[in-house]
């Protein structure tokens, strides 16, 4: 099916409830799960193996809905986060859970502050069932661990950690204001007045504590180690199910739930008012291609020759963006007039699987998955634009080589033009963003985990290893591909493909078709080798080839995760579209005076 997404689309729905959106996996049965996921980065790396949980619950008689707190995802803009919006949010979603299912009994799922989240909104709420997954237990606890993973992930290239701003915590791209600080820094569970559950699992590396003060208040605890943790909310790239872990989940969720059988009223889902709606904008979630998945988002009042951007995926990051800049950079453009689709290529957040079952970076076929975003919005008028980072930008790159109904693209951290397919990915990126994979070895060890949160461990201290490990594989990875191949030939990983030629060809073709393109680097990012190899140095070379400068960022990370690197992706934006608008304004004019009858002739025309 191709279009807005309805009830009848898929069997997962898109909801929206309060400002919030979510997505709603029907069941037969009468005991409904409500999942909170955890927050910022680290529901960015947990999002695909959350919604296999909720697939998972569903899948076993449970009626399941996972949203996106508020500010989060593609919920509605926040003027100020707070964490007892947070916690309404959930106290929201139990609401809409039992309003639209009929369900009879709550389980509430949460996983580390959403967790904590799920645990504050059980003492108002009539909550049968809580699982608690590595909850924050102290919000001052998990303020440390934030400031270690702030200086270890997003790393510069030069191995050193991005600046912060005052009054402000940013961990891989999502920023925490001030007054969110302060609130977590009260949080703290031992504060529980009443049992936010009649019955609890408590999966964590250190239970004891918790677990007394939940019994003492009268709740009905199992406790468990959680040794998936560290691969399921470390790093979106190699995020994994923790399949044994969740395997506990469901059967304690299910345990004991009467047989599934008909509800009066059943599910009652308006599938028309599943959008929301900001200042200027109004978005919908699409269905498209081979079970692609995406939201639309329109400006108020957009003209009949507006661009339209497509936000290609980024990484294995989720369509809202690292950070959530995607969503925030759509509204902002909608408010301008220009449309947009941010959408998941498959294997991505809530798309299908590929069908390969492999990781869909860098993959020869990417390319195939933007052309069916391309057919979703043809109809449109205006120009067609690509925005995608490393990957993404890959995946960009070749369907604009493929595809002349594209007329320009942002590439940002374009790591490479060509990947050979004997490479192995996995190595590859973890040699080149090693820091978050060493993170997560760390979470494996409960025993660092129990003195982190204790505050023993010298975060800077850290931080320095894992910067010094990061540019010793940066520098061996880079030192492998600039090696010269057999007989003098080029590297492996950036040797040109088949279509159509060498890059600068490819770039040379693009531009004698009209295509725009617009290269924007952090510095020291590993794929200014693969430009100066192939297009030449900038200034000079490569700046010609591909009509306009190569643009350096200094001081940004890879994801151009600060307000600072996001500024220049939007200054370079609006840069193409500017070039973009005057191109297609000249072929129109050109296009009416080679029209029969009008009287008008082109110079050089024959």
């Amino acid at each position: 099916m191709t279009g807005e997404v309805g009830s009848e689309a898929a069997v997962s729905v898109p909801v929206t409830f309060d400002g919030l959106f979510g997505w709603l996996h029907p069941a037969a049965g009468t005991r409904g799960v409500v999942l909170c996921g955890a927050y910022g980065f680290e529901q960015m790396a947990a999002h695909r193996p959350w919604r296999s949980l909720a697939e998972g619950l569903a899948a076993a008689g449970c009626p399941t809905l996972r949203f996106d707190y508020p500010g989060e995802g593609d919920s509605a803009d926040l003027d100020e986060a707070r964490v007892a919006g947070c916690v309404a949010a959930v106290r929201g979603a139990i609401a809409y859970l039992r309003a639209t299912t009929g369900v009879a009994e709550i389980v509430v799922v949460g996983l580390r502050l959403g967790a904590t989240f799920a645990a504050l909104a059980g003492e108002a709420e009539a909550v049968d069932r809580l699982v608690l997954l590595a909850p924050v237990t102290t919000g001052r606890a998990y303020l440390r661990e934030m400031r270690l993973r702030a200086q270890t992930i997003g790393r510069l290239p030069d191995g050193s950690a991005p600046a912060q701003e005052p009054d402000s915590l940013t961990v891989g791209g999502f920023r925490m204001e001030a007054a969110f600080l302060t609130d977590l820094a009260d949080l703290n569970l031992a504060r529980l007045a009443r049992a936010p559950a009649r019955h609890a699992l408590l999966l964590a590396p250190e239970t004891k504590a918790l677990a007394a003060n939940l019994g003492a208040l009268g709740c009905d605890v199992a406790t468990g180690a959680f040794p998936g943790l560290a691969a399921l909310v470390a790093d979106p790239i190699f995020s994994d199910v923790p399949t044994a872990d969740f395997a506990r989940v469901i059967g304690f969720a299910t345990d004991g739930m009467a047989a599934a059988g008909p509800r009066p009223g059943g599910i009652a889902i308006d599938g028309r008012r599943n959008g929301l709606t900001g200042p200027g904008w109004a978005e919908a979630p699409v269905r498209f291609g081979r079970g692609l998945i995406g939201i639309r988002c329109r400006p108020d009042r957009a003209e009949s020759a507006a661009p339209t951007i497509l936000f290609v995926s980024t990484g294995m990051s989720v369509h809202s963006g690292w950070g959530r800049q995607t969503t925030d950079l759509a509204r902002r453009l909608a408010a301008e007039g220009i449309a947009s689709v941010r959408f998941d290529l498959r294997g991505i957040g809530d798309s299908d699987e590929r069908p390969d079952g492999r990781k869909p970076l860098f993959a020869g076929d990417g390319f195939a998955d933007v052309a069916a975003a391309v057919d979703l919005i043809a109809g449109a008028g205006g120009p067609i634009l690509l925005v995608g980072g490393c990957s993404g930008a890959y995946a960009a790159f070749h369907a604009l080589c493929r595809d002349r109904r594209i007329d320009g693209a942002l590439l940002l951290n374009l790591y490479c033009f060509d990947w050979d397919p004997d490479q192995d990915l996995d190595q590859v990126i973890r040699q080149t963003f090693g820091s978050a994979s060493t993170y997560a070895a760390l979470l494996k060890r409960g025993a660092t985990w129990r003195r982190l949160i204790r505050g023993e461990i010298r975060i800077a201290a850290i931080a320095s290893v894992l910067a010094r490990r990061g540019i010793e594989a940066g520098i061996r990875r880079l030192r492998r591909a600039l090696r010269p191949g057999p007989l003098g030939g080029s590297p492996a990983r950036l040797r040109p493909g088949p279509l159509g030629g060498s890059p600068a060809r490819r770039v040379a073709a693009l531009r004698r078709r009209g295509a725009e393109i617009r290269l924007l680097f952090s510095a020291g990012d590993p794929g200014l080798a693969a430009v100066r190899r192939h297009l030449g140095r900038s200034p000079g070379p490569a700046d010609r080839r591909v009509g306009a400068p190569v643009t350096v960022v200094p001081g940004v990370d890879h994801n151009f995760g600060s307000r600072q690197a996001q500024a220049r992706v939007a200054e370079a934006l609006q840069d193409l579209l500017r070039a973009v608008r005057r191109a297609h304004a000249t072929r129109t004019v050109a296009a009416k005076a080679a029209a029969p009858g009008s009287g008008l002739t082109l110079a050089g025309r024959t």
